[in-house]
Formats: C-alpha cells, structure tokens, sequence
C-alpha cells in the first residue's frame, strides 16, 4: 500500500490544510482514496499515485474523492490526465457526490468525460 501524507492525520478528520492518499486493493480493483484539499500543490501527487497504480495494469481503477473537502481546477484536471493515462485496459470509476467534489465536475461539464460513481461500492461494482 502506498500513503502519501504531508501532516499527521486522526483517522475520522482531516485537519484544515491536510492532504493524504492511500492505495489499497479490493479484488481486481486498485482504489486511491484521497482526503483533504486537491489543489495547485496537491494534485501533482494525486496523479503520481494513480500512474503507480496504473502500472500494474489493474482491470479498474477507483479514485474515490468522497473524503475530499475542496476541489480546485488541478485537480479536475489531474482526473482528465488520470482518465487519459489509464489508456483503454483499465476502467477509471470516480466517487463523487459530496457537494465539494460533485458540484465542480458538473460545473465543468466533466461529468460528460468521467465515469462518477456515488459510493465506493457502487464504482467498485460499475453500478
């Protein structure tokens, strides 16, 4: 499992300013689950754990931003590039539903190019 955290967490919260990503594998899928504010400083990160991911050539991919509090333009444009580096073998399914994830994809029209999901379940399954 890869983590990449850049201040110490409680496993409930994430404190104002904090980012973390986690990998773990459930089944065929590889999920990042990511917390805390993805933005100018941050998204670079995002997608260096979605290509480690990528790497292994895994069936689906699941970014799951439901533990996400803000969502700046890098990192809409840090799931374009993950959805474009995955290439055609691996599904790349996005959670979203909160209003700080959700709200910005659909603003952007991104809902058109991503694949949402509004529970880790529901990407994990494809439904």
């Amino acid at each position: 499992m890869t983590e990449h955290t850049h201040t110490e967490s409680s496993a409930t919260a994430v404190p104002f300013g904090e980012f973390r990503i986690s990998r773990t594998e459930q089944g065929e899928a590889v999920v990042v689950e990511v917390a805390g504010d993805v933005d100018t400083t941050t998204a670079p990160a995002l997608v260096q754990a979605a290509d480690e991911a990528l790497a292994d050539q895994p069936p689906v991919l699941v970014v799951d931003l439901s533990r996400v509090e803000f969502l700046a333009s890098p990192g809409l444009t840090a799931l374009l590039t993950i959805h474009r580096n995955a290439g055609t073998g691996t599904a790349v399914r996005i959670v979203a539903s909160g209003r700080a994830t959700l709200r910005p994809i659909q603003l952007t029209g991104l809902e058109e190019s991503l694949s949402l999901f509004p529970t880790r379940d529901a990407a994990l399954t494809g439904s």
